[in-house]
């Protein structure tokens, strides 16, 4: 197999995410989004791997996958207290609550 063919599908797997990124709402498509652009870079470390012969890259995929499972277990952590707190898991909303701070004019 050659070589371009997975280093473009990284590259579109890796813009589908950021594309998720930029333009969803929803947290957990937020997170779905972030697991898509790693993907994408452990396809490329893998990809390199095997190409170059130098055995670097399945390591940092490695380092890569164990990564994703921390962020997927700290994000849905995250979503779901953010689900228990306001109903509702859009990411818009997230900061739109707070209250406001009280000014003293005494100064």
């Amino acid at each position: 197999m050659h070589p371009v063919i997975p280093y473009v599908l990284a590259a579109l797997l890796f813009g589908t995410g950021v594309y998720g990124v930029t333009v969803r709402r929803n947290a957990v498509l937020l997170l779905m989004s972030v697991e898509l652009m790693l993907g994408a870079v452990n396809l490329v470390l893998v990809t390199a791997d095997v190409t170059l012969k130098q055995h670097v890259g399945q390591a940092f995929a490695l380092f890569v996958i164990v990564i994703a499972a921390a962020e997927v277990g700290l994000g849905l952590a995250i979503v779901l207290q953010l689900f228990r707190l306001r109903r509702s898991i859009v990411t818009d909303e997230v900061g739109a609550e707070r209250e406001p701070v009280a000014v003293s004019e005494d100064a």
